[in-house]
């Protein structure tokens, strides 16, 4: 059965130039790999008159070189754009389309189904009113379908569409229907949809896709686009409190003085009175500029510059809001998150969340449980791997402003940031504040750090000395810190073996717990820095995401990092513990050097070849150092 359909370039430039008078759906397609997603939305773009003549005859072309139907037109040529896509026949970016009918106009956002795409299908969710869930009639639901349905229903997504699609190809069985849906309604029961509607299609050869289907006749519901068409929904995003978030600090003059940014929800006009989320600050809005002239009104959506009264102290990050319903503040809060990297998350490490316009430095303080997806059923974990998604408390290191995701998709979402390679690893709902962080207030002290160590004539630090197992560390920083102590210097030394018998007896020596390790060390040393100390810290902590977090605990001229540099034959060679022998032997595992990983640090302020020279000669050069620093003066 080959598709016949007139494409005319006038008609369908004509429907774009009418569609500012229809409302506007936004949807995306998701599901399993190869369930005909991309076929979906070129069958709708094709019955709909939407495809451009040119076009048309491109993907003709193409079907006869890439498409998977015997020389037929493959709609999801119309979709597949990349070359990869259409060499291997799936969907790995996400591609978004325009299309429109008499009632209403649409943007269809197609997405991949590999679960290494996830990332990109939670992209397509999450600007979607509705999602259209395709599944292959002859396999059913199968783990990504209920993955998607589980994260476009975390993203705010409340209506859905159950595409039980190929029916021809078991024979429009209405058994194998009835069989999915009662599933699928099974499973979806808790995440909370208003509505869904199940549909039987043949997206190749258009049965329920635009038209009723005589071939269904049992079924009684209406056609994907008839429902597409008259579906409601209620989100109204100028009816909600104003938020904007600062993107720029507009001064294109002398005289001129704006805050540029996109607003996410409400409405503003000249003469309302506005906050400054973080510090309360309130003003007057004098003007609303935009390229085209000054404004009366700007609602969301708008992208607009609000030129206050009197000027205020605002930055970039900052989020301009309602006084009458301002956002929360708060530097602790519970969140979802959607794990998108191969590194798996670690509790306790040091990533960067950017939450609209402002990037801070967060870390997930506590993973409360991962979510099964066969079953919802909520399961313990220390960690999060690829794909997966979990509940957790986060704390940043300075408060932000943001409303729950439920109230606000723009001001309570947020990406986690892998601080070393930048890669986006995560995306973040926030559920709530915790109001332990409310409670909680920064007492000031009547000593202060410098009171401290002026009493002890000397300059505090951290001098971390990090390096394999067995490189002579502890050998190095003992020197050290007899040499300071005969200097008059007090110091206090944490060794990694010790604090181990302690302050971290409860941890072992996976990834998450050098993480919660080391993350626990650097408090404590960050206090004996405040107590004016020089504290000497020997660690392996083999990750360089923890030894700059513990950096960035103390003053910029406060921690010193000591690279003992010691090949790892010398190592093994040397194994005092004998810890190398049996890890070799496959008897320990997580042993840095052999089955874990050490990263080298790339600018340590000291770099010893501890192959090349005794120890005396390596703690001579530390104290020369500190000695060039301040730390200690020479004698």
């Amino acid at each position: 059965m080959k598709p016949v359909s007139p494409i005319d370039d006038g008609n369908l430039l004509a429907g774009i130039a009418q569609v500012g008078a229809r409302p506007l759906l936004r949807f995306l397609t998701c599901g399993s790999v190869d369930d005909g997603k991309s076929t979906l939305i070129g069958r709708l773009l094709f019955d709909n008159k939407s495809v451009f003549a040119d076009e048309l005859r491109a993907v003709k072309l193409d079907s006869i070189r890439y498409g998977t139907n015997d020389g037929e037109l493959d709609f999801a040529l119309l979709m597949d754009g990349l070359e990869a896509e259409r060499e291997q026949g799936i969907t790995i970016d996400v591609a978004y389309r325009y299309f429109s009918t008499a009632r209403r106009s649409f943007i269809v956002a197609d997405t991949p189904g590999h679960e290494q795409y996830t990332r990109n299908m939670a992209t397509g969710a999450s600007n979607a009113e509705l999602a259209v869930i395709l599944v292959d009639a002859r396999k059913g639901l199968l783990t990504q379908s209920f993955r998607h349905s589980i994260i476009v229903s975390l993203l705010g997504v409340r209506h859905v569409v159950l595409a039980v699609n190929k029916f021809d190809l078991v024979d429009f069985n209405r058994d194998v229907f009835e069989e999915i849906v009662a599933r699928f309604e099974s499973f979806s029961a808790p995440l909370g949809f208003r509505t869904k509607q199940p549909i039987p299609i043949s997206a190749r050869y258009g049965d329920n896709v635009t038209t009723k289907s005589g071939r269904t006749p049992w079924y009684r519901g209406p056609s994907l686009l008839e429902h597409l068409e008259t579906v409601e929904f209620d989100e109204n995003l100028t009816a909600k409190p104003f938020r904007m978030a600062v993107q720029l600090v507009n001064r294109q003059s002398p005289d001129f003085r704006g805050l540029s940014g996109s607003i996410a929800a409400g409405s503003v006009k000249p003469g309302d009175e506005i906050i400054v989320a973080g510090s309360g600050v309130s003003a007057k809005v004098e003007r609303i500029a935009t390229a085209d002239g000054d404004l009366p009104m700007a609602t969301a959506g708008q992208a607009v510059t609000l030129c206050l009264m009197p000027h205020t102290d605002v930055s970039r990050g900052d989020l301009l809001a309602s006084p009458a319903a301002p956002p929360q503040l708060a530097d602790q809060f519970a969140a979802h998150l959607i794990w998108m990297s191969a590194e798996s998350l670690l509790p306790g490490r040091s990533y960067l969340m950017k939450v609209g316009t402002r990037t801070v430095p967060a870390v997930v303080s506590e993973l409360k449980h991962r979510l099964d997806i066969n079953t919802l059923a909520k399961l313990a974990a220390k960690t999060l791997a690829l794909n997966e998604i979990g509940f957790c408390h986060l704390a940043t290191a300075s408060p932000i402003s943001f409303d729950p995701y439920s109230e606000n998709r723009e001001t309570g979402s947020f990406i986690l940031i892998d601080r070393f390679s930048n890669a986006t690893v995560a995306a973040g709902l926030i559920e709530f504040g915790l109001r332990r962080a409310a409670n909680l207030h920064y007492q000031h002290l009547a000593v202060s750090k410098q009171a401290r160590a002026l009493l002890k004539h000397q300059r505090p630090a951290i001098v971390w000395f990090t390096g394999l197992p067995a490189a002579g560390k502890s050998t190095v920083a003992n020197l050290v810190d007899s040499r300071l102590h005969a200097r008059g210097i007090h110091t206090l030394m944490l060794d990694g073996d010790n604090v181990r018998h302690g302050l971290n007896k409860d941890l072992g020596f996976t990834e998450a717990d050098r993480v919660e390790n080391i993350r626990r060390v650097g408090e404590v040393a960050k206090l004996l820095v405040e107590a004016g100390l020089v504290v000497l810290c020997s660690f392996i902590s083999p990750f360089r995401a923890e030894r700059q977090m513990v950096r960035e605990l103390v003053a910029a001229d406060e921690f010193i990092e000591v690279f003992v540099d010691t090949p790892l034959e010398s190592c093994i060679a040397r194994d005092p513990k004998g810890l190398y022998r049996r890890a070799l032997a496959g008897e320990i595992q997580n042993f840095t050097g052999i089955n874990q990983q050490y990263e080298r640090p790339n600018n340590a302020e000291i770099h010893l070849l501890a192959g090349q020279e005794n120890p005396d000669a390596l703690a001579d050069k530390v104290i020369a150092e500190l000695m060039r620093r301040g730390i200690c003066e020479s004698r």
